[in-house]
């Protein structure tokens, strides 16, 4: 038995088990991560999804409020930031992954898949690299890391108050530190003014979203994260989403990617590259 969310653009369907949630069946250790992740992996019956990627789905977030998705943001990335801090064995998470070090693990892991997926030199992406291996992202670990925090990752009801109903895609999910979530959601935060994303929705342009420094506030005033070290993740996460870009289009070149073509992501490679060392350089 499943319940059925209903997509706004060609009819499209997502099945989930009939708890609501959309954990691996099987997982016992994911599903420690869900119990302790709690209400933002909530039921979600009857919701609406909002396809990002389409117009009909940027249109529906006027119904929610444009200036409130951020709000919402920052709360369901912060939940699962505070939700274990006080006792991983207690909730089975103890095997899950090293509650510290991610950031020297991320940058070791994305630099050994660049050298590996580049079909040509990229002198910022390997000066970015050269940076980080030297100075890795640190915090306080012992969190729940998802790993592909984002807009488009996140269900939204589409009704007033607005609410994140269910956070999809954890198969990235780890223990580190927080502000890992933070940057790469604020990586994909593009603002009204700035180059166009290329391999993921633009919404966060369209007027009435908020600049990425005032989420960076938000969620420090909501979880009382000290934010030194958030310049480092940052350039980690434009890092690491070069790297997938490099990855995307190594596969296109390759036929393996089912007739999906983003085009060329050279230049969406060569931005985040920029990006990133940007961060480096304002850290300094």
């Amino acid at each position: 038995m499943t319940r059925v969310i209903a997509g706004q653009a060609g009819g499209r369907r997502l099945q989930v088990p009939a708890g609501g949630t959309t954990r691996p069946t099987g997982d016992r250790v994911r599903e420690a991560m869900f119990a302790a992740a709690g209400s933002i992996l909530g039921e979600f019956d009857g919701a609406r999804v909002l396809d990002l990627y389409a117009g009909s789905g940027a249109a529906g977030l006027e119904a929610l409020s444009r200036g409130a998705v951020h709000a919402l943001l920052v709360e369901a990335s912060a939940r699962p930031a505070q939700a274990i801090r006080a006792n991983i064995a207690a909730v089975g998470l103890d095997g899950f992954g090293r509650p510290s070090g991610l950031g020297e693990r991320q940058v070791r892991r994305w630099s050994e898949q660049w050298e590996h997926s580049k079909d040509h030199e990229v002198p910022e992406v390997d000066e970015l690299a050269r940076r980080l291996r030297e100075r890795p992202p640190q915090g306080p670990g012992g969190s729940i890391v998802h790993g592909d925090f984002r807009l488009d990752n996140c269900l939204l009801a589409e009704q007033l108050p607005p609410r994140v109903t269910a956070v999809l895609d954890w198969e990235l999910a780890t223990l580190g530190e927080a502000l890992a979530d933070l940057s790469l959601m604020l990586v994909y935060w593009r603002e009204a003014g700035e180059t166009p994303p290329v391999m993921t929705p633009a919404t966060t342009m369209l007027p009435g979203f908020p600049a990425r420094s005032y989420l960076a506030e938000r969620y420090a005033a909501r979880t009382g994260a000290d934010l030194s070290e958030l310049p480092l993740w940052i350039a980690l996460s434009n890092f690491k989403c070069a790297v997938i870009g490099q990855g995307i289009a190594a596969r296109v070149k390759a036929g393996s990617m089912a007739g999906q073509d983003f085009g060329d992501l050279s230049g969406e490679i060569d931005r985040l590259a920029a990006d990133g060392l940007a961060a480096l350089d304002e850290r300094n």
